[in-house]
């Protein structure tokens, strides 16, 4: 039986079977190839897109405007301060007013309820560009990368390194339970995922075949690895109180040679970016100002050795996220 998520929401990957993400793995792989080729074709014009954001972008808000135009699709960009969304209007009824006007709605913000709701009252796809929760396109554009280098998903050791309570670490090992791969999260154990995600995805491992772990060291979780992959130590939105404390926890958890060397030959690199591996940003002169750190949850020598996949893995976001919209509102 083939594949049809025309009309579906794309909310979170636990949302969806095996089969259902190899098919949008598969489409990101076919769209890219075409676009490549200069062959595209448009199966979106007339469409319109809204892109809400409470959260500012570069990779999520690019891959989603460049994707719908490539596909012959209009494209309505709303800003944290660009709507009354969730301030003077509900969350409600914000999302019947624009599913009247839209085709689909991304939305980027903090609450995964928020882009519940949002699909729960739009009457039409709803795409979640990250909450506080989850991150579901990144986690496409991740494994398509991984495809491209190592040739295949299943049985494959991916390492995440750092805060793994946050919206990727729950996202890579949902992701990883789903398609049958080997996850270890590398984190001071009051930084591993909560215990019920965790044993959601251990259910899910018992018919994929993933393997699911916690580990509390950093050499030990890496050893072997095809993929060791790591986040910002602060997410967006959080308060500046925390930089210390979790600079402490997690100064451990670091990916530096030292974790490249104990991990397969062949291991790639990987991180959704921004990352703070120079002093070349205003959040990295500031940390530097107080903790004197000049690189943090990434060395520059691994983001910048033969290893590092973090260009072609954020290129991967068009392709990905094209893919999602193509598959829920194409013709």
């Amino acid at each position: 039986m083939a594949v049809n998520l025309k009309g579906r929401s794309f909310l979170k990957l636990l949302d969806f079977t095996p089969r259902e993400i190899r098919y949008l793995l598969d489409l990101s792989r076919d769209l890219k190839r075409a676009k490549y080729a200069g062959v595209e074709q448009k199966t979106m014009e007339g469409k319109n897109v809204v892109l809400l954001f409470q959260k500012d972008s570069t990779r999520t808000r690019c891959a989603f405007e460049v994707g719908a135009l490539d596909q012959g699709a209009h494209v309505t960009y709303l800003g944290p301060s660009g709507s009354q969304f969730g301030k003077k209007e509900s969350v409600e009824d914000s999302a019947k007013v624009l599913g009247r006007m839209y085709d689909a709605i991304q939305f980027r913000g903090y609450k995964q309820s928020d882009v519940e709701a949002l699909a729960k009252y739009s009457g039409v796809p709803v795409y979640n560009g990250l909450t506080d929760e989850f991150h579901p396109t990144q986690i496409l554009a991740d494994f398509l990368t991984v495809e491209e280098h190592l040739g295949y998903l299943k049985g494959r050791k991916l390492v995440f390194a750092g805060d793994a309570r946050n919206n990727m670490g729950n996202s890579l090992m949902v992701g990883a339970a789903k398609m049958g791969m080997h996850f270890v999260a590398a984190a001071p154990k009051d930084l591993w995922p909560d215990v019920a995600l965790v044993n959601q995805c251990k259910e899910i491992a018992k018919e994929t075949g993933a393997k699911i772990e916690m580990c509390d060291d950093m050499l030990k979780a890496c050893k072997d690895a095809d993929v060791i992959y790591t986040d910002v130590w602060v997410s967006m939105g959080e308060p500046e109180e925390v930089w210390a404390s979790r600079i402490k926890d997690l100064k451990p958890f670091q990916v530096n040679m030292a974790a490249i060397k104990v991990a397969k030959s062949e291991v790639i690199f990987m991180h959704c970016l921004p990352a703070f591996h120079d002093l070349n940003t205003e959040v990295a002169q500031d940390v530097h100002k107080k903790f004197g750190l000049t690189e943090m949850e990434v060395t520059n020598e691994v983001f910048n050795s033969k290893h590092s996949v973090v260009f072609e893995e954020a290129e991967n976001r068009l392709h990905t996220i094209k893919a999602v919209m193509v598959a829920t509102i194409g013709k």
